[in-house]
């Protein structure tokens, strides 16, 4: 289980997701994690999960695992390929790569038994709390209308997110909360931190940024100021 506060890098697939240029942002991201004193985790393609996993010291996740088993599954990626290439964890159900409920069961099951980290995304609180159910590590809220929108849905709707962190908290004491969709700003960070979560889940403010080090740095400042706060 990671430490709170946390901000997750999802790299998509941009123009900067990849050679040099996810390099450059891993390595800025490593030194406002160790400056800061926070958790960042990263989330690249998974073409760039072993350079990355090599090259600097702070969690690497998949994007995406597919429900298979190692065999006669081409094109698809099993949590067994992830880890081998030196991931951490995986993200499972983004809005961009929905999965079955029991697909979900079945990648969270597979984890475990690998020592892997899930992060599962939900798109409303009710979806949080049943995919909590299953007891992954981190659970992600986020509103799809809101992702990419740069609009945060912790100004946007943050009934959204309170709502969440009651109804996963009713079924799951221990899961970890984070807010996505939308975070553009560290004042975005500092109210999902507010509102209950313990972090965020950002990727084209840091991805898109001229200055992705100095955007994440006044990130991960607000997190570990507003996560005191809460404490």
């Amino acid at each position: 289980m990671f430490k709170p506060p946390i901000i997750v890098i999802n790299y998509k697939v941009y123009n900067t997701s990849f050679g040099l240029s996810a390099l450059s942002i891993a390595r800025a991201a490593e030194e406002v994690s160790k400056e800061v004193g926070i958790t960042i985790i990263l989330a690249p393609p998974s073409t760039e999960i072993r350079t990355l996993a090599t090259n600097v010291n702070i969690p690497i996740i998949a994007q995406h695992v597919d429900p298979v088993e190692l065999g006669a599954y081409t094109g698809h990626l099993p949590p067994e390929a992830v880890k081998e290439a030196g991931a951490k964890g995986f993200i499972i159900n983004h809005s961009e790569r929905r999965l079955r409920i029991d697909e979900v069961a079945k990648l969270i099951k597979r984890a475990y038994e690998l020592d892997l980290t899930t992060l599962a995304c939900a798109d409303v609180p009710e979806v949080a709390a049943a995919i909590s159910i299953l007891n992954p590590d981190m659970i992600a809220i986020e509103p799809p209308e809101l992702i990419g929108s740069g609009i945060a849905v912790s100004k946007a709707k943050p009934e959204i997110i309170v709502k969440t962190v009651s109804k996963v908290r009713e079924v799951n004491k221990k899961t970890t909360i984070l807010t996505g969709a939308g975070i553009s700003s560290a004042e975005d960070v500092a109210k999902a931190i507010e509102l209950g979560t313990s972090g965020v889940l950002v990727a084209s403010a840091i991805m898109k940024a001229k200055e992705p080090k100095k955007t994440l740095e006044e990130m991960a400042k607000a997190a570990v100021k507003a996560s005191a706060i809460k404490h």
